[in-house]
């Protein structure tokens, strides 16, 4: 019998995944989870909430978060919750920027936006619904006994990522400035609060849990910095071909204010140089230097 498996397998040999059926995978489990989390009622909140998440993303944070853990020995069980908090938290994000005193956006992904579907009142409670539903899963995430700090400093990290000194920090520069009023230092700042905040969270997570040394942990915070900087560029050049005509507010954009070329010279330089930070560090994962790489590619939109 054992001599019949032998020649069976080798007669149809391993053929190990390529980087994409693996982000593939990672993608279907965080949709899973995200499905169970968000199943649990049928208000209209609770379907406004699932309008907003299965609209569409990329998944771009939490699997910035599951890749990142796999170099640090962290199952995928332990990473999820955080993973799909970030997710939770970009999509709150999203709903509050549409809003008509925001950036009075009515569209999203293609799809009509959370506002016009629901209503502004329902939809600004999606958004709060969603940000508080982050912290409650991450708060009941299940890790072992000699992890709990670990845990404890990652719900900390994405805190203040999201919040004042991050994220809504970043947003608050963002109906600030004008374009009038930009220089490349403050587009640095307002990218690396508004957009790279929430990304370098997401990678620094991964680490934080795992047992990454503090070699490790510079290298993975260069890289996080870098790719949150290419990515939000990345979406200014291509917001910059969207007609503006409407009502939509147009905010300090990098593309804009220094040009398409540079603005494109400078997403390749900073995607490399995240690649770069990991070579530095010893960090070998595909799966960051295909998300990196993934940046570049112009047809695709994570940000949608």
């Amino acid at each position: 019998m054992k001599r019949l498996i032998l020649k069976t397998m080798m007669n149809f040999p391993f053929k190990p995944m390529n980087i994409e059926d693996v982000i593939n995978n990672k993608i279907n489990a965080i949709e899973s989870y995200l499905n169970h989390i968000l199943q649990e009622e049928d208000s209209v909140l609770d379907q406004a909430m699932r309008y907003i998440v299965f609209s569409g993303g990329k998944r771009f944070r939490p699997l910035l978060t599951l890749f990142s853990g796999d170099c640090f020995g962290v199952t995928q069980k332990v990473l999820m919750p955080f993973a799909c908090a970030l997710e939770l938290i970009h999509n709150y994000s999203l709903v509050h920027d549409d809003l008509p005193s925001m950036d009075n956006d009515d569209f999203r992904r293609g799809k009509p936006s959370c506002h016009k579907v629901f209503g502004e009142d329902i939809a600004l409670l999606a958004g709060d619904g969603l940000l508080t539903l982050a912290f409650e899963i991450m708060t009941r995430a299940s890790v072992d006994a000699n992890s709990l700090e670990k845990k404890n400093r990652v719900i900390s990290l994405i805190g203040k990522a999201a919040g004042i000194r991050g994220m809504i920090g970043g947003q608050l520069l963002d109906i600030s400035y004008s374009q009038e009023d930009m220089n490349k230092q403050k587009m640095y700042d307002l990218i690396s609060k508004k957009t790279g905040a929430l990304i370098l969270a997401a990678v620094m997570a991964g680490a934080y849990l795992g047992d990454a040394s503090p070699r490790h942990l510079s290298g993975i915070e260069d890289y996080g910095k870098s790719i949150g900087f290419a990515f939000q560029i990345r979406d200014d050049v291509l917001d910059s071909y969207e007609d503006h005509s409407g009502e939509k507010k147009r905010r300090p954009n990098m593309a804009l204010l220094f040009g398409e070329d540079e603005a494109k010279r400078l997403i390749v330089h900073f995607v490399n140089r995240g690649k770069e930070a990991l070579r530095k560090a010893v960090i070998d994962s595909e799966g960051l230097f295909a998300l990196a790489s993934k940046l570049l590619d112009e047809k695709q939109n994570e940000n949608e």
